[in-house]
């Protein structure tokens, strides 16, 4: 069995009822992080988790909002993920596209200063953060797990490249989609599998804003709905998870997305508040 547990389902614009764009997948006892957004320590808190329970994090692209707290899970990886005795620390794995050294490159840099506090005080502290990056647009990432992990490109131009991820233990396999249109490389990444967790926006609403020119310009390259509900189709799944809602909608709201997919998509339909699970299993 596969469990996805939407972490945060929010846009770029702040919600106090959902976190920036995050998804926990598990596969046995193998915890992945996809993204992540404003708040995501804390939400993985509220459903049990922390830094020290996650295999790795693994990144779709490089838009500030899916790594707003990339600084935040380094530093309490650094000083929290330290079994034993704590002289020891286990290292930080973060997989994403190229790009994503120069990115934790920056992030450490400006953590200098607290790396250096933080050393002159406590004596555990040997070294800076050690942290594990692979960068990758194609092809398998091997972690040394029971879950077995693919990747290919997605399109989210003119942010590129931009990935997505696919899952697969035991007899199950998800689909992580990340922001993207509709592209050969994630219904590739789709085929044979049994869910896809896919970002959505409704473009009936963001295209008709009044005055919102930057608001319009992302029409191009995120998935509506429709299109979301279309990609799952076409790969024959049976379950569509919904997530990253542009724009969003009020707490245990989204009945008027759910139909919207429903004309598109005929399987098992899944959206809803931050920490919303979903157990994918084959009979």
């Amino acid at each position: 069995m596969l469990v996805v547990t939407l972490l945060g389902t929010g846009s770029p614009i702040p919600d106090p009822y959902r976190a920036g764009p995050a998804t926990l997948i598990q596969g046995g006892k193998e915890n992945y992080l996809v993204d992540a957004g404003r708040g995501v320590l804390m939400r993985l808190a509220a459903v049990g988790g922390s830094i020290n329970t996650i295999s790795a994090v693994l990144l779709t692209h490089l838009h500030s909002d899916h790594i707003t707290d990339l600084n935040d899970i380094i530093t309490s990886s650094w000083l929290l993920n330290r079994p034993g005795d704590q002289t020891q620390t286990k290292p930080l794995h973060v997989v994403g596209p190229p790009g994503t050294r120069k990115v934790i490159t920056g992030i450490i840099s400006s953590l200098s200063l607290d790396i250096s506090y933080r050393m002159a005080h406590h004596d555990v502290l040997t070294g800076p953060p050690e942290i594990n990056i692979i960068e990758i647009e194609d092809g398998a990432v091997n972690l040394g797990g029971q879950v077995r992990i693919r990747v290919a490109a997605t399109d989210h131009r003119p942010v590129e490249p931009t990935i997505g991820f696919r899952f697969d233990y035991e007899k199950e396999a998800v689909v992580v989609a990340g922001d993207t249109v509709p592209c050969p490389g994630l219904d590739e990444l789709c085929k044979g599998a049994d869910a896809l967790v896919h970002t959505a926006m409704r473009k009936d609403i963001i295209g008709n804003l009044p005055n919102q020119p930057m608001a319009r310009d992302i029409l191009s390259y995120h998935s509506s709905v429709e299109e979301a509900s279309q990609t799952a189709a076409r790969a024959e799944m049976d379950t569509l998870i919904l997530t990253h809602y542009i724009p969003t909608f009020p707490p245990d709201g989204g009945d008027d997305w759910m139909k919207i997919a429903a004309q598109h998509f005929s399987g098992n339909i899944e959206l809803g508040n931050d920490l919303h699970r979903v157990e994918i299993h084959r009979p």
